[in-house]
């Protein structure tokens, strides 16, 4: 998984079922969960709390599905 953005994560499916959260060259996922909307909520959450990425969601057999730009928290919200 080639990435150029040194803060990214993928979903991917895990060989023991279910569906992986993986940072690009890490050796061990980063979370497991059985549904890929669960792997997706939760890397986005990781991307939001480290100051945003991207986010590149497989299908079942591995191809590129979607990618997402997760952008940082702002720090500094609108008034409401």
């Amino acid at each position: 998984m080639a990435e150029t953005n040194r803060n990214a994560r993928h979903v991917v499916p895990s060989e023991r079922g279910g569906w992986d959260v993986q940072k690009p060259g890490a050796d061990r996922a980063s979370a497991h969960y059985d549904t890929q909307a669960e792997a997706i909520d939760r890397a986005r959450q990781i991307l939001e709390n480290d100051g945003g990425g991207e986010l590149t969601i497989h299908d079942e057999q591995g191809r590129i599905r979607a990618k997402d730009t997760i952008d940082r928290p702002d720090p500094f919200p609108p008034r409401g």
